[in-house]
């Protein structure tokens, strides 16, 4: 058997025990404290979050079973050796109520930009993460995407149409929050960041 196919395998093994386990009224994000959130290395050398999602990287279903707990899915795009993904994740997601507010609303995929695991996009093509990430323009470490929570018209729209957001580099974990909040209140829909976080001070 194939390390994809038993991959495969205890992925779905996984979705069977949350499914089980919603069954029996886990209806709400359970909230990992800061001595539950251990922090791994990869095959890849990129820093791992135990909530982050295990996917079988198809983009379509992605979108779409984030959208049915009501979340966003988000790509945050790494590199071995990173020092900003470094800080992002030992002081950004470190923070309990960065990363709650995270868990919450959103799905996170890992993907590296050099990488060579095979994604499908929404609009079939399959390809390797690196080729993933010179489609869509992504150019920087750590660069996070944010999607709709509808695949309509995803796979018909350019690249570069079909996230609602983008957060190139690092950002510091006041700002960090305030970004992902803008996406989960959908304020993208009629405002730009920039414009959204003056009208917090207004």
């Amino acid at each position: 058997m194939s390390n994809r196919e038993m991959t495969r395998r205890q992925m779905v093994l996984r979705s069977t025990q949350i499914s089980l386990a919603g069954a029996l009224g886990a209806s709400l994000p359970r909230m990992i404290s800061a001595a539950e959130n251990k922090v791994e290395l990869t095959e890849d050398g990129l820093h791992y979050q135990p909530w982050f999602l295990e996917s079988f990287l198809e983009l379509t279903d992605d979108v779409s079973e984030a959208a049915e707990k009501n979340k966003h899915l988000a790509i945050m795009w790494e590199l071995k050796g990173c020092p900003y993904c470094e800080e992002t994740h030992l002081v950004n997601f470190a923070d309990e109520k960065i990363r709650n507010f995270i868990i919450g609303n959103f799905e996170v995929l890992q993907l590296n930009i050099i990488g060579s695991k095979r994604v499908t996009d929404f609009d079939g093509e399959e390809l390797s993460e690196k080729d993933l990430a010179r489609k869509y323009g992504v150019r920087f470490t750590p660069t996070f995407q944010f999607f709709p929570k509808t695949i309509d018209a995803l796979a018909d729209s350019p690249p570069q149409k079909r996230e609602v957001a983008r957060l190139p580099g690092y950002m510091r974990p006041d700002h960090f929050l305030l970004m992902f909040k803008y996406v989960a209140e959908e304020a993208y829909k009629n405002k730009d960041f920039k414009t959204y976080l003056q009208s917090l001070t207004d």
